[in-house]
């Protein structure tokens, strides 16, 4: 059986070819657009996943049911008015002219892309959620828990999966949303919702605890359980104006600020203090369903489940012996989802697993290109590059890393899901105590309080950090090791750096580039079977230096999704103060080109993110 798996509409559109059960291709539509979490139907994905089939298709499963979802919009619009008619009436046409008549509009989709007239599933949102956690997980059986801001009504899901099956066992229904109040933050903090909450996760830690009792007494009444009631007072988003109010803000004593305008110590507190509320009520919800359900075993999705530092408090407090969280974890992996929750419920096979290995191959689904079409880009913009041997490569890149040189790296098949795994990956020295300054304002053009990971290899990861459990797709952070920490000490004098941020100058371990304020990272453990390209340049870094320990962020820059096709890896290499640029084989240094080819480059100006 063969399924294209379909997400949209709402943010981060995706298209994912299932064969048999197996995940066959699976790509976000902005890799294609360039729209950071394009919403729009994905076109793009979609055909490149059809690229990928042996065979025509059977079915395409949509990740939401658009019916049910109508429905919550217009009961919450009749429930609220007449406040809230100018975000309805601006709803309504895409709602009408399209959304209402999905099943119509896939079918043509399809058929624009050569695909003859194949029947059309729906899943609910909370399912799919649920079906991307634990079918390709590595467990026989496990507990569920999936949460965002909102599905059809559902904004919180728990549920036990065994072989091919799973249920839902209960929820949280709109309005009352742990991914919405933690946007509502977002919001009020000045970044963008929907994009900007690891922004806020990423400011926690220079700010105290100090708002909880606000939040506990005033904004939420939370149960033993894990469920919750808003006061929804405090909060805009069900008149479709903004996430938050005056009376929010009155609470904290705290503006809503814009996004441009400087950070401050109390939106510091804001970002800490949510964070925490966030993790007591995950943990409250995983004894919940530990109790329920007397598993050992727990998967995880939904895009609250990319909240790494409430994961690792989970891993760490939680009653769960294993967690496996998707990498895909929000609404892309719900194209994911809806495909296998259908397939699951059509095939009777069991599923096959080891306890150790999951199905998601390590995220590599993504495109990739030859040899013959790196050249060709490389050809079109005028460049030369030096074509190595891995053994060369690995070497070469090993070198210039050393030396201080920033490399971005393009390899093998893209990434599936939100983090780079080291297929489109800017890669950098981590002992550098500069390095962190450089890449946020030189190379990203973002915050300078933005913390960056690392990298690690697998087998030496227990020497840098205190992690229970390998970490393959960057979604736990975990305390660098103690006997890796040093003093802090005042490294850059910088008078235009607001007072908590001079925490940000400050030397903490060996390892300075990747070390938060806390002692944290957000780690990816680096095996050589899944990932054997960057497992290879850790080795020739680590043989040179000692430490297998390296930065990796994202191949992009503010306000673009990551790269996929190597001219806009090119592109991106040449508007930045990027050293080095690999693709595939191809090796090429900034140093070696004229100036006519990176100044007109340079001259680009980047959106906010």
């Amino acid at each position: 059986m063969r399924l294209l798996g379909l997400s949209a509409y709402y943010h981060d559109s995706a298209a994912v070819l299932l064969e048999d059960g197996v995940i066959v291709a699976a790509a976000q539509e902005e890799r294609f657009s360039r729209i950071k979490h394009d919403s729009s139907f994905p076109r793009a994905a979609a055909a490149w996943c059809l690229t990928q089939a042996h065979g025509p298709l059977d079915a395409v499963v949509y990740s939401e049911k658009p019916l049910l979802k109508f429905e919550r919009i217009l009961a919450n619009s009749i429930a609220v008015a007449p406040r809230g008619f100018r975000a309805f009436a601006a709803a309504m046409p895409g709602w009408l002219n399209e959304k209402l008549w999905l099943p119509g509009v896939i079918e043509d989709e399809m058929v624009k892309l050569g695909c003859a007239r194949v029947p059309v599933h729906f899943t609910g949102h909370h399912e799919a959620h649920a079906a991307s956690a634990f079918f390709p997980s590595p467990f026989n059986r496990a507990a569920i828990l999936t949460l965002d801001g909102v599905g059809e009504w559902t904004t919180t899901a728990l549920g036990r999966g065994e072989g091919n099956r799973l249920e839902l066992l209960r929820e949280q229904r709109f309005p009352h949303s742990l991914g919405l109040l933690y946007s509502a933050f977002t919001y009020h903090c000045g970044f963008r919702v929907n994009s900007g909450e690891y922004k806020l996760m990423g400011l926690a830690p220079y700010g105290e605890p100090r708002f909880v009792d606000h939040i506990m007494h005033s904004l939420l009444d939370l149960k033993s359980d894990g469920s919750f009631q808003l006061d929804l007072d405090y909060f805009g988003f069900l008149h479709g104006e903004t996430m938050t109010n005056a009376r929010f803000g009155a609470l904290f004593g705290v503006a809503a600020r814009r996004s441009e305008e400087p950070l401050t110590q109390e939106h510091c507190d804001l970002a800490r203090s949510i964070q925490h509320v966030t993790e007591e009520i995950v943990l409250r919800l995983a004894r919940t369903l530990h109790t329920e359900t007397g598993e050992e075993n727990l998967c995880l999705a939904g895009g609250v489940a990319l909240n790494c530092v409430a994961n690792a408090r989970l891993l760490r407090d939680g009653p769960f012996k294993n967690i496996w969280v998707q990498p895909a974890a929000g609404d892309a992996g719900g194209a994911l989802g809806a495909a296998l929750a259908f397939h699951h419920a059509a095939v009777t096979a069991p599923r096959v697993v080891d306890g150790v290995s999951d199905a998601m191959r390590g995220a590599f689904l993504g495109p990739d290109y030859s040899e013959i079409e790196i050249a060709a880009a490389l050809s079109a913009r005028g460049l030369t590059a030096e074509r190595l041997a891995p053994e060369a490569l690995h070497a070469r890149l090993a070198v210039r890393l050393e030396a201080g040189d920033v490399v971005g790296f393009s390899q093998g098949r893209a990434e599936f899901g939100p983090r780079a795994l080291g297929a489109r990956s800017i890669l950098a020295d981590a002992r550098s105590p500069e390095m962190q300054r450089r890449l946020n304002l030189k190379i990203k053009f973002r915050e300078s309080f933005r913390p960056f990971a690392p990298i690690v290899l697998a087998e030496r990861a227990s020497e840098y950090f205190d992690l229970p459990a390998p970490s393959p797709y960057m979604l736990f952070t975990a305390p660098v090791a103690a006997n890796r920490r040093s003093a802090t000490g005042h490294i850059i004098e910088d008078k235009t750096v607001p007072a908590w941020a001079q925490r940000l100058m400050q030397v903490r371990s060996e390892i300075p580039a990747v070390t938060h304020v806390d002692f944290s990272a957000r780690v990816q453990t680096v095996d050589r079977v899944a990932n054997p390209a960057l497992h290879a340049v850790l080795i020739a870094f680590a043989d040179r230096t000692g430490c297998p320990v390296l930065v990796n962020t994202s191949f992009n820059v503010r306000g673009e999704p990551p790269v996929c096709h190597p001219r806009e890896a090119i592109e991106g290499f040449l508007a930045t103060d990027m050293d080095v640029l690999v693709l595939g084989p191809f090796f090429l240094e900034k140093r070696t080109l004229p100036a006519a080819f990176v100044r007109p480059a340079q001259a680009r100006t980047f959106a906010p993110d």
